[in-house]
């Protein structure tokens, strides 16, 4: 009895991983990529970038250089929001616009207490957003980026040149993740995969469909978007900002026949129409994100910080993902031993043959990062580790010291 339980599960993992690979957008494929052939813009819109920091000193001297030599023609400024740093990220931040003559272009505010009820990244681009309504001129998109972030030199350009070009109230860049320590190679494209598994970029990129997701370190969205989902704040209180973002803006209805200056007026209200908001997310090979996470221990708190997050902080869900993991995950690899020791070769070829086509559906990422094509086979080991950061988020979550980031930690609102 208990070898054909083994066998319904190991065939039911098996069908789960032919769907991801036909039926499930294409997540897999990693073909959802910012390139630079299309520069041509439009318009020379203005633009403000808004970058929040914490402590950030060691890396604005590569990141914010990258940002201030974007090659973009337009007006084009950046506020850097100092969140209470105690490293002279703000003396940091000015000494690299001196160097490079560019003063002028940059604003340095130094950021107001937290108020209850706001996350430190959250409030740092509200005060951003509203010191940017202030500058002559008054920018028409805002690129939300981070501090890590060093940009590639057209980056700018062409994400403004999609977002014209292609009519997207947000576009948003999955930059590449540092991946050069042994636990950086294991385990950082596996975050990736699994982010897109969750929100496939296809799905996230098609305006008939409800999916909706954006990357937090690279967002350009436009500003009467902005505007119309009742700013940054409807979403103060989201750990994972950016789908929380990304869903308000994709949901949102548009104002037909408005210019930005008379949507700015105008509440939600008959006018109007059924037309969603459409955004755009894709990867990028050229901007990076220079964050390290050098260690098992730092990539683990990455992940324990938002994952119980993902599951609406329920215990039901919990479960259910727990034993999804194992099942889509475990149950191919440990059948496929199981069923070579015991003759079981109906098992072990079924279970070989999950693991077979995860390898193959991981491949594209794997490649992606430039990491050993043998990475792949260790999709399940690696699904295992990612497992326990989920379990020991929500533990963390029930003792109370869930959401921490740079020093502080956030409950649930």
């Amino acid at each position: 009895m208990s070898s054909e339980i083994g066998l319904w599960l190991c065939v039911l993992s098996l069908a789960i991983w032919v769907i991801l690979l036909g039926f499930w957008g294409q997540f897999w494929r990693c073909d959802q990529k910012l390139t630079t052939q299309e520069t041509d813009l439009p318009m020379l819109s203005p633009i403000c970038a808004i970058i929040p920091a914490r402590n950030e000193a060691d890396l604005l001297p590569v990141t914010l250089r990258s940002l201030l030599s974007q090659d973009y023609p337009g007006s084009f400024t950046v506020i850097l929001v100092d969140d209470s740093s105690t490293d002279g990220t703000a003396n940091v931040a000015r000494n690299v616009a001196q160097q490079l003559d560019k003063s002028q272009q940059l604003h340095v505010l130094c950021g107001e207490p937290l108020p209850p009820g706001w996350t430190g990244k959250l409030w740092a681009l509200h005060q951003g957003i509203q010191y940017a309504q202030t500058l002559t001129p008054s920018p028409d998109y805002f690129l939300l980026t981070d501090a890590d972030i060093e940009h590639d030199g057209l980056n700018l350009r062409c994400l403004l040149a999609k977002a014209q070009q292609e009519d997207l109230d947000l576009v948003s860049l999955m930059v590449q993740l540092r991946c050069e320590s042994f636990w950086e190679k294991l385990l950082i494209p596996a975050f990736v995969f699994f982010f897109q598994k969750l929100y496939p970029f296809r799905w996230v990129n098609n305006p008939k469909k409800t999916t909706a997701a954006a990357a937090g370190g690279y967002i350009l969205i436009r500003r009467a978007a902005l505007v119309r989902i009742g700013g940054i704040q409807v979403v103060r209180q989201a750990l994972i900002d950016d789908c929380a973002l990304a869903q308000a803006v994709k949901s949102a209805r548009r104002v037909e026949g408005a210019e930005d200056t008379e949507r700015e007026k105008l509440p939600i209200s008959p006018t109007l129409s059924s037309k969603k908001g459409h955004i755009w997310l894709g990867l990028s090979p050229l901007t990076k994100s220079l964050r390290p996470y050098a260690s098992l221990a730092a990539i683990w708190e990455m992940v324990a910080r938002t994952a119980f997050t993902q599951l609406n902080y329920s215990p039901l869900l919990l479960l259910g993902t727990l034993f999804g993991m194992t099942l889509v995950y475990l149950v191919p690899p440990i059948s496929a031993i199981v069923g070579g020791l015991t003759l079981n070769w109906v098992l072990a070829a079924t279970g070989l043959s999950g693991w077979l086509l995860m390898t193959i559906v991981y491949l594209p990422t794997v490649r992606f990062y430039t990491s050993s094509p043998w990475l792949a086979c260790c999709l399940p080991l690696i699904a295992f580790v990612y497992t326990l950061m989920t379990l020991d988020s929500a533990l963390r979550h029930w003792q109370g010291r869930g959401g921490a980031w740079k020093g502080r930690v956030y409950s649930r609102g």
